[in-house]
């Protein structure tokens, strides 16, 4: 045994020696492969710069982890370091990373489809907030039994979930938020034995939430918000007895609440808010004992607020706004320690009772677009640690409380749109934190007090619509943070103070409708003012804006009747000899301007006579429905017999005619890129519009064209114009449409004040008859290629019909012209795969375009915008406002706020989802017509029998 030992030492030795050598080689292996994937990012920040291969000691690099005793790299954590570039495949060298941590850099491409399999230890993966795009590759998952977290959250993929992903048996958290990801969640993902966190929100995932609940033994937290997920909640969802957090919110959930929620004892936060979830909140939500947020906001939940919500005394934050809930305020609104509530936007009533053992938690508190009344509560003033306050659109009555400038707090208070009186309370000057303050729209009358300048973080200051009168005070000038003020439609007069002249922040200051008199405050602002913020004052002028005040008045003339000599010669005015002379007195101004309307009614008279002359002329020497000019002087086929007019229907044979006998040149509607639109009547007295095409070189033959037109008019659709008749020449082509009085969507979108703008349920109509248009035509096998605006035109009755369609059957070689010059106007509403000559055109590019118009007609915006410096894609604005959380700004503002944002939020969604970059990832129109069928209230029908 003594000599076995020196033997044994010696093995020992040789064998530490080898495995020594073996690290040492998977160690410069891992240097490698780090290297490469140094050289194969950009690090503008430089956090790589130690990472070089003279270096054989990767585990002191930045970044960089090992494991000591296998001498491997083990984890690799850049976040933030702003690289950028391609996912390096000099990752999957690295086959001892146990944690790979790269969130938010700027990585692009793909996510390596074999990331998995090549790193089997691999345990945490987090590329969160990167850019990577394209679908995520379903070899992702093939290989996935070590993975236990995964994040791809606020990335740019898209595509479908791989169903594989359910064979993740380690699984504990999956994160693949804010990305562009559509489809069904795959079945059995709640099956996954360690799942625990569960994160698909802010995607475009779409059909029903499948069930399996009750096979979730771990599941804690599920976010499936910000979808297109439509159908009930599933009904086993409350089978998941460990759920802490459940957010379904702003889907297309129907039904009402699953009674099965009630025994989720374990659950915090139940999020359903911008749904279409209807019936009463259930009383057994009281049972949910450890619940501390509430959202059901943005619903259709009706009768009265459960008083049973009481018992959730652990309850901090209560969302119950945007629904049709009745009844008098809940008593524990102001019993529990709730820091925020909400039950704006519905039908409550009467006053508002805090009681005197109210728990004084309340941050934020909004009562808004309710049917309140009586005063507003003084004791809401003892809520020191209220930070916004929003009473408005009731009807409280009596004085604003002075102790509102006691609450230190207070940053935002809104009491527009109510019944208010009395003055405004100079007290209000405490709230030194107030940043938003609201008075608009009451009966306030009285001073603006000066203590008003002593909120000096005040943004925001609306005192429209009341009786206020004296002056402006000059302490206004102090608050320097100021960029919205509205005193319209007061009674203020005297000048405007010189201190507003030291407001840098402001954008808008109206004060229209007042009494106010004097120059403006000289600054760049004023300098630039609009007219419409000064309309309707006593003279605000300014000489930097041509409109100067005059201090002294000239004298004036008097005309003396009886007098033989010229008063404009005298230097002084002539006096009255008696009282029977009758005197007349002018400016020098005035008589200048009588002179010069008399001399432009004299212009009018004889440009009249004229023109009359003329109309007799011609009306002698030609038909009044001659065709251009320009057409006569080019077309070489202009007499009656060598063009062919045919109409299409009951009584209305074949005939000829000549093109003159169609188009009238002063009765032109528009002009697009493919020709001129023109109104006429025919001989039967029909009113029609003739489309006159300029695409001539793309018409094959006469035979094609008359073959393809024919098909056309067989297309009936109560959202689709009808296609009339046709006229055809070598050189002459044109189309015969219903006539349709109500213009096109554009004009209504782009060329309207806010008086005569479109309603909510104007475009809420629109966009679902375009829909169901365009379904039509899909079904019939045509694809329209140029949907815009200026395309849609609306009946007599506001009904939207899709117009211009078919060109890709009227024109073969129309797939080499549409990039052209011609429909540049277009642009914003062409598909991506436009711009690639080798993927086939598919009705799909329609989708893209009404995502577009969709867009467009809820925010109002042209779907691109081009400024001084910048250019501003409708898509891209809109999806960065959905992203952060601010979509009620993109909404057109002529709506002033005055449209249920449950319905606005899905079909914004829904635009968005129909614009993907790629063609798959968007419904087809038939798809879409339902989700829009889905979205709209049912009560629609008998609020408008009720009317």
């Amino acid at each position: 045994m003594a000599a076995a030992s020196p033997l044994a030492r010696l093995l020992a030795a040789l064998l530490a020696v080898a495995a020594a050598a073996t690290a040492a080689t998977a160690l410069t292996d891992d240097v490698l492969a780090l290297v490469v994937f140094k050289t194969g990012v950009a690090d503008p920040m430089g956090r790589l710069a130690a990472w070089t291969e003279d270096d054989d000691r990767p585990c002191s690099w930045p970044g960089v982890g090992c494991d000591a005793r296998a001498g491997r790299v083990t984890s690799l954590s850049l976040p933030g370091a702003s690289l950028s570039g391609r996912l390096p495949r000099a990752l999957l060298r690295l086959d001892a990373l146990a944690s790979l941590s790269l969130p938010r850099n700027n990585l692009s491409g793909p996510v390596l489809p074999g990331l998995l399999a090549a790193l089997p230890r691999l345990r945490s993966l987090d590329l969160s907030s990167n850019r990577l795009a394209a679908p995520v590759p379903a070899e992702l998952f093939a290989q996935c039994r070590s993975i236990r977290a995964l994040s791809l959250a606020r990335n740019e993929l898209s595509g479908y979930i791989p169903p594989a992903v359910t064979s993740c048996a380690s699984l504990v958290s999956l994160n693949l938020s804010s990305n562009r990801l559509a489809g069904p969640i795959p079945d059995g993902l709640w099956s996954l034995p360690s799942l625990r966190s569960l994160d698909l929100s802010g995607n475009e995932l779409s059909g029903s939430v499948p069930g399996g609940f009750p096979g979730s033994s771990s599941l804690r937290a599920v976010d499936l918000s910000r979808n297109l997920l439509a159908g009930e909640i599933p009904a086993d969802v409350g089978e998941a007895a460990l759920l802490k957090s459940l957010d379904v919110g702003h889907n297309l959930f129907t039904g009402g609440l699953p009674e099965s929620l009630r025994r989720l004892s374990a659950l915090r936060f139940l999020g359903v808010g911008g749904n279409a979830l209807a019936g009463e909140v259930p009383s057994w939500i009281g049972e949910m004992w450890a619940l501390e947020r509430l959202d059901l906001s943005g619903n259709r939940f009706s009768g009265a607020i459960p008083d049973a919500i009481a018992k959730c005394k652990k309850m901090v934050e209560a969302d119950l706004s945007r629904n049709a809930l009745a009844g008098e305020l809940p008593w524990w609104v102001f019993g529990l320690p709730l820091q925020r509530v909400s039950v704006a936007g519905n039908k409550l009533y009467g006053w508002v009772k805090v009681p005197a053992d109210a728990a004084l938690a309340l941050r934020a508190l909004d009562l808004s677009s309710n049917g309140f009344s009586g005063g507003i509560p003084p004791q809401i003033t003892a809520f020191a640690g209220l930070q916004y306050l929003n009473m408005s659109s009731n009807s409280f009555a009596r004085q604003l409380p002075a102790g509102i400038g006691g609450m230190r707090l207070l940053e935002v208070l809104d009491v527009s749109a109510n019944r208010l009186d009395g003055g405004v309370p100079p007290e209000i000057g405490g709230a030194v934190a107030l940043r938003e303050l609201r008075l608009g729209r009451n009966s306030f009358t009285g001073h603006i007090p000066s203590q008003i300048g002593n909120c000096s973080s005040l943004v925001a200051l609306d005192l429209s619509h009341n009786n206020l009168t004296g002056s402006i005070p000059s302490t206004v000038g102090n608050l320097t943070s100021l960029e919205v003020v509205d005193l319209s439609k007061n009674k203020l007069n005297g000048t405007l103070p010189v201190e507003l002249s030291n407001l840098p922040s402001l954008r808008i200051f109206d004060v229209s409708h007042n009494l106010l008199s004097g120059d403006l405050p000289n600054s760049r602002f004023f300098d630039n003012i609009p007219e419409t913020f000064l309309s309707d004052n006593q003279g605000l002028c300014s000489s930097r804006k041509n409109n100067s005040c005059i201090a002294i008045m000239p004298k004036p003339i008097v005309l003396n009747p009886n007098s033989s000599t010229n008063p404009l010669s005298q230097a002084t005015p002539t006096a009255p000899s008696s009282m029977h002379h009758k005197k007349i007195i002018l400016s020098v101004s005035t008589l200048i301007a009588i002179a010069g309307g008399g001399t432009i009614i004299i212009g009018v008279i004889i440009i009249s006579v004229l023109n009359r002359r003329a109309r007799a002329t011609t009306s002698r020497s030609a038909p009044a429905t001659a065709l251009s000019d320009d057409y006569l002087s080019q077309s070489p086929e202009n007499d009656a017999s060598s063009g062919k007019l045919v109409m299409f229907g009951k009584g209305s044979p074949e005939f000829s005619a000549g093109g003159h006998a169609l188009l009238n040149k002063d009765c032109e509607l528009g002009r697009g890129g493919f020709g001129a639109v023109y109104k006429t009547v025919l001989r039967d007295g029909q009113p029609v519009a003739i489309k006159k095409l300029t695409v001539s070189s793309l018409v094959k033959s006469k035979d094609d064209f008359e073959r393809q037109v024919k098909l056309l008019s067989k297309v009936r659709h109560h959202n689709v114009v009808a296609l009339r008749g046709f006229y055809w020449t070598s050189s002459l082509q044109l189309l015969i449409y219903d006539y349709l009085p109500g213009g096109n969507l554009h004009k209504h979108l782009h060329e309207c004040t806010e008086d005569n703008s479109l309603s909510w349920m104007e475009r809420f109509d629109i966009i679902l008859g375009v829909a169901r248009g365009l379904t039509h035509l899909h079904q019939r096998g045509i694809i329209h290629y140029n949907l815009k605006s200026s395309n849609v035109l609306l009946d007599s009755n506001g009904e939207p019909r899709v117009g211009d369609y078919g060109l890709a059957k009227l024109l073969p070689m129309l797939d080499r012209y549409v990039l052209s010059s011609k429909i540049q106007s277009a642009l914003g509403y062409m598909a991506p795969e436009f711009a690639c000559k080798t993927v086939k055109i598919t009705e799909k590019c329609d989708v893209y375009g009404f995502g577009v118009l969709v867009l467009e007609v809820l925010t109002g915006r042209r779907p691109v915008e081009y400024l001084e410096d910048d250019v501003v894609v409708l898509c891209d604005l809109v999806r960065s406002a959905l992203e952060e959380g601010r979509l009620e700004d993109c909404m057109d503002p002529r709506l002033c706020g005055e449209f249920p944002m449950e319905e606005a939020l899905p079909i914004i969604k829904l635009g968005l989802v129909c614009t993907s970059q790629v063609p798959s990832n968007r419904p087809d129109m038939g798809e879409v017509v339902n989700i829009l069928e889905l979205v709209r209230s049912p009560q629609d029908s008998l609020e408008d029998e009720l009317v």
